[in-house]
């Protein structure tokens, strides 16, 4: 293809993108797939007409399209926000929490790097946060199955092992058989404590944020030693002024430094304590 023809069908693409983007805001999303369609088959190496197309799908409710649209956007541009975001919503829906959570992840980790502040971020963490959760409801109910059906086994073989029946450990009729309750008691013990981190609690003061009192998610330090939620920080400095709402001393952004040990707590945290996600 000579250089004319190939600049004269990215522009002819360019145009058949635009009427897409228009057809999309009219939500005539049939016409915007037919056209983002047409720009793809004429350059199909243009990253944004697939997360375009995409989107329209998305829409659609038609999940299996905006998965192949996706992962053929990032097959293009692996640094695509929108495409590991779409990615990462399509597993979801097929209940790949696993999956779907290390795309928003990816997903999140770029659009803080391009914008920290962008609509998006919020929105990419709070589908994270969900698929987070998700997963760890899930696997929680698995352990809890496991460790249940574990106990029991345990319990029914210490019982054969000393000969115990149901009268004798409720009659507690000698010491032989109380030293037995006892290792029951024990065992019920350790499995309630292996049980321990699947259970919500409350989230340790250090790890939150000192304006919104939520988990962490991007911490920042302060001069003045405090940490702060990165986005909330700027949104004050720029909204309310240029000082440290805790110290009230002076403060600038070029003076945040992200909080790198607060960051790791926070991600050893939710590790071991799933429900922690749960943002409502």
């Amino acid at each position: 293809m000579s250089p004319t023809v190939a600049a004269s069908t990215a522009k002819q693409a360019e145009q058949l993108r635009i009427d897409g983007n228009s057809y999309f805001n009219k939500n005539r999303f049939a016409a915007a797939i037919d056209a983002y369609t047409e720009a793809i088959t004429l350059c199909p190496n243009v990253p944004i007409y697939w997360t375009n197309r995409a989107l329209c799908h998305r829409r659609r409710d038609d999940w299996t399209r905006v998965e192949e649209d996706c992962r053929r956007a990032i097959q293009l541009d692996h640094n695509s926000v929108k495409a590991h975001y779409m990615l990462g919503l399509a597993l979801l829906k097929r209940e790949e929490y696993a999956e779907g959570a290390r795309e928003l992840e990816k997903a999140l980790d770029l659009g803080r790097g391009a914008n920290p502040k962008g609509y998006m971020v919020e929105e990419i963490w709070q589908e994270l946060a969900r698929a987070r959760y998700l997963l760890w409801e899930q696997e929680s109910t698995r352990r809890s199955w496991d460790l249940q059906n574990l106990k029991e086994t345990c319990e029914e073989a210490l019982k054969e092992k000393h000969f115990l029946d149901d009268s004798q450990i409720e009659g507690f009729t000698d010491e032989n058989t109380q030293s037995n309750l006892e290792q029951l008691e024990a065992l019920s013990r350790v499995f309630n404590k292996a049980a321990e981190d699947d259970i919500p609690t409350e989230v340790p003061d250090y790890l939150c944020c000192k304006i919104t009192l939520d988990i962490f998610r991007d911490p920042v330090i302060a001069p003045s030693g405090v940490t702060y939620e990165r986005a909330v920080i700027l949104d004050h400095l720029l909204k309310v002024g240029k000082f440290d709402p805790v110290s009230r001393e002076p403060l600038y952004p070029s003076q945040l430094v992200p909080n790198l040990a607060i960051k790791e707590a926070v991600h050893a945290f939710l590790e071991t304590h799933g429900w922690a996600y749960k943002t409502d």
